[in-house]
């Protein structure tokens, strides 16, 4: 039978149809040649990105894909995005497992993966599972870098704040007084410098005589040592008690004086014997005054028995 041009026409329009509607359909997620595929829901105030096609993976296994992404018709969820994905695989979930958003590449894709949960009631085609969105590096370091440029715009308002104020605070005399405090505070550290270097020149040039001085004092430190240990061998003990006794005697002999007793308290003490002693004393010394100025009246002596011419009463009255 021959074909002619008009149905060859027709079978090339139809495949192309066909194809069309397959590649189309496949672009979407739908494999026509699979018959029907199990769909599940999810919804999302933001889907970061994820599109229709976006490829469905559990546990790392690509076992479907994105669908459709509409707008939730619901007046109470309005602005809630409403996600339909496709699982082809016959791999069963419950209720209660978890459809997350997550980036697939670093170039910003995003996938949709499905972290199975295998309590509770199996998830059946048409369910709504639990949406939730992976933070990715990008926006991990956005949270993060957030806070930290709102602490920098805080401090470099208050760098310009403290700026203000110093201009403010530091007028032109001011800063001249500024300038002069560090010109002399420079000198000052010159000067120090000079004195710290004559300091090492005079410790160098007399380091034979410290190094003496040094030698001398470490021979008295032993000589010290040594009259220590001396001290402490000797009978120190015994020179102690020999002189608190001593003490002790002349503590009651004072003791003695004080009260009367004995002949040196009686002189100490009583006025009458101190009296006669000087009196004696007195007269002891007019005597001996006397024997002095006239010796012949107490000494009779003669070689030829000459008797004496008796005493002379106005001679004695003198």
């Amino acid at each position: 039978m021959k074909l002619t041009r008009e149905l060859k026409t027709g079978i090339v329009a139809v495949t192309v149809i066909a194809l069309t509607i397959w590649g189309y359909n496949y672009l979407k997620g739908l494999n026509l040649f699979e018959g029907s595929l199990k769909t599940y829901f999810t919804e999302y105030g933001n889907v970061q990105g994820l599109n229709t096609a976006s490829v469905v993976t559990i546990n790392g296994v690509e076992v479907g894909k994105v669908i459709n992404i509409n707008f939730n018709k619901d007046p109470e969820k309005r602005g809630r995005l409403l996600v339909e994905f496709s699982v082809e695989n016959d791999f069963e979930f419950s209720k209660n497992s978890i459809a997350k958003i997550y980036s697939a590449s670093l170039m910003g894709g995003k996938s949709l993966a499905i972290i199975p949960s295998y309590e509770g009631e199996i998830a059946k085609p048409g369910d709504f599972l639990k949406g939730e969105i992976e933070s990715d590096i990008f926006s991990s370091v956005t949270e993060k870098l957030n806070p930290l440029q709102a602490k920098v715009e805080n401090v470099i308002v208050s760098a310009d704040s403290l700026l203000v104020g110093l201009n403010d605070v530091i007028d032109v005399k001011t800063r001249e007084n500024l300038k002069s405090s560090i010109a002399e505070l420079h000198t000052t550290i010159s000067n120090f410098k000079s004195v710290s270097g004559n300091v090492d020149e005079l410790i160098k040039n007399n380091e034979e005589k410290l190094g003496n001085t040094l030698d001398k004092a470490n021979i008295m430190a032993t000589n010290l040592a040594i009259l220590s240990d001396s001290l402490a061998n000797a009978n120190i003990g015994t020179t102690v008690k020999n002189l608190e006794i001593t003490v002790n005697s002349l503590n009651k002999i004072l003791k003695n004086v004080e009260s009367g007793d004995g002949t040196l308290g009686k002189l100490v003490t009583d006025e009458e014997m101190y009296n006669n002693l000087t009196n004696a004393s007195k007269e002891l010394e007019e005597l001996l005054r006397e024997m002095k100025l006239h010796p012949k009246r107490f000494v009779h002596f003669s070689l030829f028995g000459k008797k004496d011419k008796g005493y002379n009463a106005e001679e004695h009255g003198k």
